[in-house]
């Protein structure tokens, strides 16, 4: 056994790695010559452009799902051979009978009284269905605040504003209106008693001599225009010309927003903080906003063998109490100057199709050959019964002190809205024959009730040499309502012989329409008629109540601070600003073309605008508001306790941490 040492043996390693990548160097080299020397196949010729066979040997199909069913060919509508070479009409009978004219419908009278049988059926028509929907939407809320800012040392105990007062006011407004008391109907005999009801309290309406509110009365067959407050005007007012639902900060002339802050930095470093006070007690707003589009059904010529009953309504009732107690403190300052403004405003109107109708280029005696009948066995309702409730108190209580910063008191400010569409668009159809009646109604009342008397005085020695400004009206109650009824006003005749006749076939199960009815001037130019036969009533019920009632009764004191009066404080105290908005719209469509009534026809339109604006009843009597608020005052402090007590608001007392640190450093642990 040889044995070298550590360097030879490290050397003899060397050595043999170099020899195997020499054999490896030389092994790839001689199979690189060796891979060379393979015969190279040379490309083929290729062959002139001219001579290559261009072929496809896929024959491209449309696509095939493999389903075996082929709809049927469409068959003939009338028994004309010229039409249908291959469709022969059927023999004649063995015994030829006189040709009824009871012709089955989609068959041409001519060719049932040549041939006296038909070839095919009539189409299929889809009947409406009857649409109900009734819709109820509430809001409540309480937002009474009590709150106490400064170092006054006072306690603010007024009386208690009772719940009961708000309730009598809003009983009030709703004993004005006649169908204030309604309830929702479940069935259709109660639906027609519910209009019926309606008339019958509405004819010849008149307010009572001892009420307090201003009541405008309009009746008649048709009203059209525009009223507001009772007076007629030509353009309806802008909501936004009387209330911002979002106030935008107003931009400087660069685009962008300038905010100015309440501290101003001194050349030396020092900073002064402005001193004011802001309270907002108010600025509630609720909205109630509901849109009925009912396009339904109608057609262009209605038969009713019954009665017809049309019914539009708008009723509205605007009513605030404000009796405002301030005192003398405070009705030295700035006062805004905006009052409480009450808009009542109502718009009938009504458009007539059939104006638009133009005929001119139908063909002369070209009048309708076919006809499909569709049945409805009963009543057809279409009813959309919709109440929008908003019931709120923000009756806050506080006492503030100027503190000598800017202090910002919110206790109002709180929004609430109900709003719903409905848009029901249905058929159409030629004639539309109803077997009953037609009550047709569309009702809108709107109620505000605003309660906002408030009491604002100052404690005894409370003075302030900077600006002050009070605001406790500024409210607004707007009811807005639109009825728009499609079909004109004058569409109304007698019930013909013909159409009468036809009714009657419809009622036994025949479905013929008379050829007086088929010649009417109203179907020219058509080729087939759409017929729906109602054998019950049409009852088309459209109502819309709204009702909003907000109690904001703000009592406020005004102190100075124990310690350190801040007389140079701006005050700026808003306890009204309330908007209470009800918008209300009936898009009704009553009929194409003409209608003709067997019975009765009634037409009544009524508008009820009613308003009041009242210090009464005065809750606070005629006190002086000064006494009324020094009454309610209490000190927390008594000058009559012991060493032990516990010292009242405002009151500074210096502890432990007010001293100097012992860490010149301040770290995390010193205090």
């Amino acid at each position: 056994m040889i044995t070298m040492d550590k360097i030879n043996e490290e050397i003899a390693h060397f050595i043999g790695m170099l020899q195997m990548s020499a054999e490896q160097a030389l092994v790839r080299h001689t199979y690189e010559e060796f891979d060379a020397l393979k015969p190279v196949e040379p490309d083929p010729d290729a062959p002139a452009p001219g001579n290559l066979p261009f072929a496809a040997p896929y024959e491209f199909i449309g696509f095939d799902p493999g389903v075996p069913y082929r709809s049927p060919p469409p068959g003939p509508m009338d028994g004309d051979p010229h039409r249908f070479p291959n469709m022969l009409p059927p023999p004649p009978p063995l015994v030829p009978d006189f040709p009824e004219f009871s012709v089955t419908p989609m068959v041409r009278i001519q060719d049932a009284v040549a041939s006296g049988a038909a070839t095919a059926g009539p189409p299929e028509l889809e009947p409406p269905g009857s649409v109900v929907a009734y819709i109820n939407q509430a809001i409540g809320l309480s937002d009474n605040d009590v709150f106490s800012v400064g170092g006054h040392g006072l306690s603010f105990t007024p009386g208690e504003v009772s719940a009961d007062e708000l309730l009598d006011a809003a009983e009030a407004a709703y004993s004005l209106s006649p169908i204030g008391g309604l309830e929702r109907p479940g069935s259709s005999v109660e639906m027609i008693e519910t209009v019926n009801d309606i008339a019958a309290r509405l004819d010849g309406f008149a307010p009572g001599n001892g009420s307090e509110f201003q009541v405008f009365v309009q009746q008649g067959q048709g009203i059209s225009g525009i009223f507001v407050n009772g007076e007629l005007v030509d353009e309806v007012p802008k909501l936004t010309d009387y209330h911002e639902f979002e106030k935008e900060d107003e931009p400087d002339g660069t685009g962008e927003v300038v905010s100015t802050g309440n501290a101003t930095f001194g050349e030396d470093g020092s900073i002064l903080v402005e001193a004011s006070v802001t309270l907002t007690a108010g600025d509630n707003t609720l909205v109630n906003e509901a849109i009925l589009k009912n396009l339904w059904t109608a057609g262009t010529v209605t038969a009713v063998v019954g009665n017809h009953i049309e019914l539009n309504a708008i009723i509205q009732t605007n009513a605030i109490w404000d009796a405002d107690k301030i005192g003398t403190g405070v009705c030295d300052w700035t006062s805004d100057a905006a009052v409480n403004e009450v808009l009542n405003i109502a718009s009938f109107n009504r458009t007539d199709l059939s104006a638009d109708d133009d005929k001119a280029d139908a063909t002369e005696g070209e009048f309708p050959d076919f006809w499909a009948v569709t049945k409805i066995e009963g009543d057809l309702l279409m009813v959309n019964w919709l109440e929008q409730f908003i019931f709120k108190t923000d009756n806050d209580v506080g006492i503030l002190s100027s503190t000598g910063v800017t202090t910002s008191v919110i206790s109002g400010d709180n929004t609430g809205v109900n709003q719903t569409s409905i848009f029901d668009l249905g058929f159409s159809y030629d004639l539309i024959v109803v077997g009953g009646s037609i009550y047709d109604a569309s009702i809108i009342q709107q109620i505000n009730v605003l309660f906002d008397n408030d009491l604002l005085g100052g404690v005894q020695g409370f003075e302030t040499k900077g600006t002050g400004s009070a605001s406790t009206s500024d409210n607004l109650l707007w009811n807005e309502a639109v009825i728009n009824n499609i079909g004109g006003a004058d569409r109304f005749a007698a019930l013909p012989d013909a159409y009468r006749e036809t009714a009657e076939d419809l009622a036994d199960g025949k479905n013929t329409i008379s050829k007086d009815v088929l010649s009417d001037e109203a179907f020219a130019g058509l080729k087939g008629l759409n017929v729906l036969y109602i054998e019950g009533d049409i009852i088309n019920l459209q109502y819309i109540k709204q009702t909003s009632v907000l109690g904001d009764c703000d009592q406020v004191a005004l102190a100075m601070d124990q310690l350190k009066p801040h007389l140079d404080t701006d005050w700026s105290i808003s306890t009204g600003g309330n908007a209470l908005i009800n918008n209300a719209a009936i898009v009704n469509l009553d009929s194409f073309g003409k209608t003709y009534v067997g019975g009765e026809k009634y037409s009544q339109e009524t508008l009820i605008q009613a308003e009041l604006i009242s210090c009464e009843p005065d809750r606070l009597g005629a006190q002086d508001p000064n006494m009324l608020v020094s009454e309610a005052i209490a000190f927390l402090d008594d000058p009559m306790a012991g060493a032990d007590q516990q010292p009242g608001h405002g009151v500074y007392i210096p502890s432990a941490n007010d001293g100097p640190t012992d860490d010149g450093l301040q770290h995390v642990l010193g205090h």
